[in-house]
């Protein structure tokens, strides 16, 4: 009988997948989002728009309007560069939760940019979710708002 309850244990373990290091591959993810908006803002928008899964959705801080799949994502970046010159961002307290090849993202960010040659901080929140795909975390859906006061 113990024969069989460690069998079985034993080859749950290997039938079930392990997600140990996707929390911190999601945070990566997110890392390299953010180093890429800064870059991508001062050379080319495109190089964030490649973080998003083809069929993304964004809604972004600074618009109105709901963005889904490459160009109005394109779109909304390419204005957001403009209007925000030498815009970065830093996430705080990132609140990650991982489902298999789906993960969620919580939290809140600062982005910071350049107005009539002083620094301005825009304070926000924002939700991502994220699919793994070919080993990549992808942005599926991407939520901002300015935090209220």
């Amino acid at each position: 009988m113990k024969r069989l309850a460690i069998s079985s244990l034993a080859l749950s373990l290997v039938a079930s997948p392990v997600y140990a290091d996707d929390e911190q591959d999601v945070l990566a993810a997110m890392n390299q989002w953010s180093e890429t908006v800064a870059e991508g803002c001062t050379s080319d928008p495109n190089k964030i728009v490649a973080l998003y899964a083809p069929d993304g959705v964004l809604w972004g801080t600074i618009s109105a309007t709901i963005r889904s799949g490459t160009d109005p994502i394109t779109d909304y970046f390419v204005n957001a560069c403009q209007k925000l010159p030498k815009l970065s961002v830093v996430f705080k307290d990132p609140l990650v939760r991982v489902y298999g090849d789906t993960a969620i993202n919580s939290g809140y960010y600062t982005f910071s940019y350049e107005k009539d040659g002083k620094k301005v901080d825009l304070p926000a929140r924002y939700s991502f979710t994220l699919v793994k795909s070919n080993g990549k975390w992808l942005i599926a859906d991407h939520h901002s708002s300015t935090m209220p006061d």
